[in-house]
């Protein structure tokens, strides 16, 4: 697949956040989906910093397989390191954390993928917010001092169901107070699985038009990286109940990329409009109606304090008898709660 430089295409420099990870050092530290695209990073940027344990969870056997491999050089998947196994299994988790015991969580597990969580919004449901609430209720309970949700610019304002399942997680997430426990709100992770620049490179490669749903659509974006340091930062300045937002400058425009990647492939692509999907917006925002931009700790981060939302509040969907197909419906509903 072609490569490209993600700053040429956003048209900046890196942004530099330097983050503080010495709360890591001889710390067990869990990372949920570790063989994610930004899973995988977080595992990288932690092992920096000496902790006394890193435990890897996924779901997913071959990227657990990966990520041991790019951080070792090996990867026999037969030490303690790897944990195979699914958040939505409330009693697995509790069982998990309680015989690891790890001190701070990274909370990286999730679906991401828009259209198909408006198709099924049930799975949305199950992995985003019950998988966030088995989590973060198993980690109360055995004590763990830290937890960094990671969530999205799309649960500010939510109108689609990947954005009202990460809203109801950062609400989660905020109940766990007066523990540590706080969200990071990302853009648009470029380079991440499924972003738009491995979608656009796997088409230059195959010779047909790169695909974009609205001429106006514009989009916060970082790289994994600048991504991680901030997850990592929000560890050390995060306060119990706090959502954290980077500043990721003025957001770019999809079409903008494709024609700069059209550009440096000597002209040798298209660009066709497909139109706007279900759910989705033309601009993304960062903070939601109420929030205030306050930046206590940090010039380029934000921290606004999330309401909180008890697990109990989830029966209103849990307990319906109608089942999934009403609950895009039901998720709004326990959003605005």
């Amino acid at each position: 697949m072609t490569q490209f430089d993600p700053y040429a295409l956003l048209g900046r420099d890196p942004i530099q956040i330097n983050p503080d990870g010495s709360y890591l050092t001889g710390k067990r530290v869990l990372v949920t989906g570790a063989g994610g695209s930004i899973g995988s990073v977080i595992c990288r940027h932690v092992t920096r910093f000496n902790p006394e344990e890193l435990i890897m969870l996924d779901r997913d056997e071959s990227a657990l397989h990966a990520v041991q491999l790019a951080l070792t050089g090996r990867a026999l998947l037969a030490d303690a390191s790897t944990i195979l196994g699914d958040l939505r299994d409330r009693m697995w988790i509790y069982r998990i954390l309680t015989q690891r015991r790890p001190e701070i969580v990274f909370h990286a597990a999730a679906l991401k993928h828009q259209p198909l969580l408006e198709r099924f919004p049930g799975e949305a449901f199950k992995t985003n917010v019950l998988g966030t609430r088995n989590l973060v209720q198993a980690a109360m309970t055995i004590g763990v001092g830290v937890l960094v949700n990671i969530s999205t610019d799309k649960a500010a304002n939510p109108c689609c169901a990947l954005g009202t399942s990460k809203r109801i997680a950062e609400r989660l997430a905020s109940g766990c107070a007066p523990r540590q426990y706080v969200s990071v709100r990302l853009g648009n992770v470029l380079g991440s699985r499924g972003s738009i620049l491995e979608t656009f490179s796997a088409q230059l490669d195959a010779g047909v038009p790169l695909t974009v749903t609205d001429p106006g659509m514009m989009r916060f974006f970082m790289t994994a990286d600048e991504a991680v340091s901030l997850i990592v930062h929000a560890g050390a300045i995060g306060r119990p109940g706090e959502v954290l937002v980077p500043d990721m400058g003025t957001p770019v425009r999809i079409v903008d990329i494709a024609e700069r990647m059209i550009s440096m492939t000597r002209g040798n692509g298209k660009i066709a409009y497909t139109g706007l999907r279900p759910g989705e917006k033309v601009n993304e925002e960062l903070l939601g109606a109420g929030e205030r931009d306050e930046r206590p700790y940090h010039p380029m981060i934000s921290q606004i304090p999330v309401p909180a939302l008890t697990s109990s509040a989830l029966n209103i969907v849990t307990s319906s008898d109608n089942g999934f197909p009403e609950i895009a419906q039901q998720m709004i509903t326990l959003c605005n709660q």
